[in-house]
């Protein structure tokens, strides 16, 4: 069993929620997991669940957030999925999220591009996930970036392996990258009050994270178990 689970998306300078990312997971041994695989969900399977998930949110918020990878968003039936979520989220924009992992065989800037501006034509919004990870990095994704509306940047990805300020140049670069190309930039992976303060020092208004909130189940059945 497929569901998602939604978790918020703050602008801290107003304390309002902005959006919700949502993040699917599988029912398996008695309790929800992340997918072993997301490649290998079927695309009829998630393409069901969007539809069926869409209808379940009422949200008075600006945006509800997607992941897919390089394989997935080229596929027709998923592509669908998303276009007749939109139709049923509006006006709440769906934002495509693109991860970071590899994907084989490969997926070419040109393949990407002609569906992301399709997808861009029915009012559906565009991010790279995780930057500067997995082969979100610079420069491959720079072909990318105009028809882009979000970067997220995940602290959690670095903050065991980089000391304070090789985390703040890697920081500043992505958010200077998206200002200079009129994105909004998102850091995630908040977990505790320093975390936050660290948010602070850097200026970084768009957050999301265990310290604002864990993703909660979207349930599209009454007897969807908890």
């Amino acid at each position: 069993m497929l569901r998602f689970f939604i978790q918020p998306q703050l602008n801290t300078i107003v304390d309002s929620v902005i959006g919700y990312e949502m993040l699917i997971k599988e029912y398996r041994d008695g309790t929800w997991r992340m997918p072993a695989s997301f490649s290998a969900i079927p695309a009829h399977d998630m393409a069901e669940l969007l539809i069926a998930t869409a209808k379940e949110l009422s949200l008075k918020v600006g945006s509800v957030s997607f992941n897919v990878d390089r394989n997935q968003i080229l596929d027709d039936q998923l592509i669908h999925a998303l276009i007749a979520a939109q139709t049923v989220l509006r006006p709440v924009k769906l934002i495509i999220e693109l991860i970071e992992n590899d994907v084989k065989p490969s997926v070419s800037d040109e393949q990407l591009i002609e569906v992301v501006t399709q997808l861009n034509d029915f009012g559906i919004q565009f991010c790279l996930d995780d930057v500067g990870s997995g082969i979100n990095t610079w420069p491959a994704v720079k072909p990318l970036l105009p028809y882009t509306r979000e970067l997220k940047y995940a602290l959690q990805n670095y903050k065991e392996h980089l000391n304070e300020s090789a985390a703040e140049n890697h920081v500043t670069f992505w958010q200077n990258l998206a200002t200079k190309h009129q994105m909004r930039f998102i850091l995630e992976g908040i977990e505790d009050d320093n975390d936050d303060a660290w948010a602070d020092s850097m200026n970084i208004d768009l957050r999301q994270g265990y310290y604002y909130g864990r993703p909660t189940l979207m349930k599209i059945r009454p007897d969807d178990p908890d």
